[in-house]
């Protein structure tokens, strides 16, 4: 089980206000010092946001990935891409056959590259 993902940030305050009033993600708790706010990503996994840390992928499980994107732009997220097919399961990696993986990526107020993705169940 992931426990917790550790991201790079430059600015602690603008990733914070970032991830929490736009990606809308519930903030746990702030340290200071050292420095650390961690989110909540659902499942007891948290996110923790640190300056000086390595960069990482995030990649953000939604029900609805149309539906988030438009939320996120609205709110004044740029996206590199289009909501796009990445992949179609053959059955492996504990998924069912037929499996579809959506994603659409942006940069969040640090640089870092994140993904929303929604995994949708064959027909």
């Amino acid at each position: 089980m992931l426990h917790q993902i550790a991201q790079r940030v430059e600015d602690r305050a603008r990733a914070t206000a970032f991830y929490r009033d736009v990606v809308g993600l519930r903030l746990l708790g702030e340290f200071d010092p050292p420095g650390l706010s961690f989110f909540d990503l659902d499942g007891g996994t948290r996110l923790l946001l640190e300056a000086g840390g390595s960069s990482a992928v995030l990649y953000l499980g939604v029900d609805d990935i149309e539906a988030e994107r438009a939320r996120l732009a609205d709110a004044g997220v740029a996206f590199v891409d289009d909501v796009h097919l990445i992949h179609t399961h053959d059955g492996g990696l504990g998924l069912p056959a037929g499996t579809e993986e959506w994603m659409t990526f942006f940069r969040d107020s640090e640089g870092n590259m994140v993904a929303l993705c929604e995994r949708r169940a064959p027909s």
